[in-house]
């Protein structure tokens, strides 16, 4: 008879062998503590700050935030009561929608449960609607990304990251009355990276292409109002089809998809994703309108991250350790191998009281293996340096290189990629 249980535990054992296998830490934030945690430890709950948190800016323990959810609880209850097309839009629902597309300033949005959902049901979507569509991919795409670009069905190239030479030849390519998509990102979360969104537009439109911009990692914290990099570059109106998420700097949780009332309508009305699945509750719409509606008005959030980002890029790089550099908020510190990786994170956590998780494959590429650091308006100076004292420490207890830049790391991954 076939050993059912012997294949899930013979997959489990592989992950080990590869050093990829992924332990959770129990925590509970602490309201209005933030970025200070409890961790239950094996040993017993201990007190940790937390330096990985994709509440970018802390909006999850704002009190206009929480408010706005209890509030919308005792009124309207803990569920959505079943999926939109059955009792499920709610009116907090559909005053995010328009929160949402008022921040974009496009025709409509619309929300659906994750920004994994969002992107995977949008892109495969709007790619369907399309006849013969040819599916354009950056290729450090999200996973969310790249799921929907294979459940589309399409036709799809896979175009060298950031590399607009490359995108370019690829649309040469196609035939000028196809139907094409550009699918990409704004900031990339594991390298911090920015795309050239306007030199993408430019092609976009000399190909007669469409654009679908990931700002997942970028809504709430650039632009005037919190709206992105394609805010602040002044390019947002040239986006066909935005999509972000209500769960990092706006602290809540959800994805969406912000564009012209025929696209959005016609996600609507196609996606199985959106349609299928239970509503998002009111009293996390109300929570989410709260915080972007804050964020609109509100610069100090962004202003606290800036100088936070700022202060541990030059604590760190000042301590001599590996920071990769980057221009947003993402402050990768590159180890270089999975055992090591997770070894410095456990004894962050275990010695130092700091949490921040390893970053492995396949979330990144082998030999790239790091810790991801996202400083916010919350970790002061004394936080910042404790973090590096810390680093320090492990750096030195686990014989890893200070004083070098991050490129031996590259070296060993090059390495690696060429099977050395």
């Amino acid at each position: 008879m076939f050993d059912y249980n012997e294949s899930f535990q013979s997959a489990i054992a592989a992950l080990k062998r590869e050093r990829r296998y992924r332990t959770f830490a129990d925590l509970e934030r602490k309201a209005g503590q933030f970025p200070h945690a409890l961790w239950n430890s094996p040993g017993g709950a201990r007190n940790v700050v937390v330096w990985c948190s994709n509440d970018y800016l802390g909006m999850g323990q704002h009190p206009k935030v929480i408010e706005a959810m209890c509030t919308a609880a005792r009124t309207m209850g803990a569920g959505a009561g079943g999926t939109r097309n059955i009792s499920g839009t709610n009116r907090a629902l559909v005053q995010l929608e328009a929160e949402l597309a008022d921040l974009h300033n496009k025709e409509a949005a619309l929300v659906f449960t994750s920004g994994y959902v969002s992107n995977h049901t949008g892109i495969a979507t709007i790619a369907r609607l399309l006849p013969d569509c040819l599916i354009l991919s950056d290729a450090l795409n999200h996973n969310s990304m790249i799921e929907g670009v294979r459940a589309a069905g399409c036709a799809r190239q896979i175009w060298r990251h950031n590399d607009l030479e490359h995108l370019e030849e690829l649309l040469s390519r196609a035939a000028p009355g196809r139907p094409k998509l550009i699918v990409f990102e704004s900031v990339y979360s594991m390298d911090g990276d920015v795309a050239p969104l306007k030199a993408i537009c430019d092609l976009a439109q000399r190909y007669n292409a469409m654009t679908y911009l990931d700002e997942v990692h970028a809504v709430g914290m650039y632009g005037p109002r919190g709206a992105g990099i394609a805010e602040r570059d002044g390019v947002m109106a040239r986006i066909d089809v935005i999509e972000g998420t209500l769960a990092k700097a706006f602290g809540t949780l959800g994805g969406y998809i912000a564009g012209s009332s025929a696209v959005v309508d016609a996600v609507r009305s196609h996606a199985p994703g959106f349609i299928f699945t239970t509503a998002l509750p009111p009293a996390v719409a109300a929570a989410a309108i709260a915080s972007i509606a804050h964020l609109k008005v509100s610069d100090v959030e962004r202003m606290g991250q800036r100088a936070a980002v700022a202060a541990t890029k030059a604590a760190l790089r000042g301590a001599g350790l590996p920071v990769l550099a980057t221009e947003t908020h993402i402050v990768p510190v590159m180890v270089g191998d999975p055992a090591l990786c997770k070894q410095a994170s456990d004894l962050l956590l275990e010695r130092h009281g700091i949490y921040i998780q390893p970053i492995n494959y396949p979330t990144v590429a082998r030999g790239t293996e790091r810790l991801r650091i996202t400083p916010t308006p919350a970790h002061d100076v004394r936080l910042i340096q404790q973090l590096a004292d810390a680093l320090v420490s492990v750096w030195q207890g686990l014989d890893l290189p200070l004083g070098r830049d991050y490129r031996y790391v590259e070296r060993r991954a090059q390495m690696l990629a060429a099977g050395g």
